[in-house]
């Protein structure tokens, strides 16, 4: 399985990046997970020819021609980080890419509510027509007081939340085959449904 992890931050001091460092190496053997930056990114402009700059077509492509993908976002005045919020401007604008394409998103914050706001914020923002991602429903992964949270090698010191991260995980690995299916399925139904004609 092919996902893409998206560090929902330009800082370059992230707790949301070492989470996401975790989760691809601790689920290395169910999933090639590649991250994503999107701290060079440029602010979102609305250009009237409707075309994506160079660095938001080549994360669209990645997301295209991934399985699913994990968007860990940290909580700035109780939503997304404006970084986030421009790039899923951009891909709503432009290429659409999320459109039907499974999501999970998580979340490391410094306070002990571990972005749970942001994550409610970035759910409704997703839903919207012309992103409409297929977002994995009642289940998210919310890492409160993550600056200390990880240990020298980047683990996750907790037991209780590496069990619960391992069972959102797996939870979404369904998903993802699940969802992919479905809309295979439907893409089959659709196009024999085109091609029929009455005789």
């Amino acid at each position: 399985m092919k996902l893409i992890g998206i560090v929902g931050t330009n800082s370059d001091q992230s707790t949301n990046r070492q989470l996401l460092q975790y989760i691809q190496k601790h689920f290395s053997s169910q999933a090639d997970i590649e991250l994503c930056e999107i701290k060079d990114l440029p602010a979102f402009n609305e250009p009237k020819e409707r075309i994506a700059p160079k660095g938001i077509q080549e994360l669209s492509d990645k997301i295209l021609a991934a399985d699913g993908v994990i968007i860990s976002t940290p909580e700035y005045d109780h939503t997304i980080t404006a970084a986030l919020k421009s790039l899923l401007e951009w891909l709503s604008y432009t290429t659409q890419p999320l459109l039907n394409k499974p999501v999970l998103i998580t979340g490391a914050s410094l306070g002990s509510l571990g972005s749970s706001r942001a994550q409610a914020h970035l759910r409704q923002i997703l839903d919207a027509p012309e992103l409409k991602a297929r977002i994995m429903p009642s289940s998210e992964f919310l890492l409160g007081r993550s600056s200390q949270a990880f240990d020298e090698e980047g683990n996750l010191k907790d037991q209780t939340k590496v069990e619960e991260l391992e069972e959102v995980f797996e939870e979404f690995v369904e998903f993802v085959e699940i969802t992919n299916k479905l809309l295979e399925s439907s893409s089959k139904i659709r196009k024999s449904q085109m091609s029929f004609t009455w005789k």
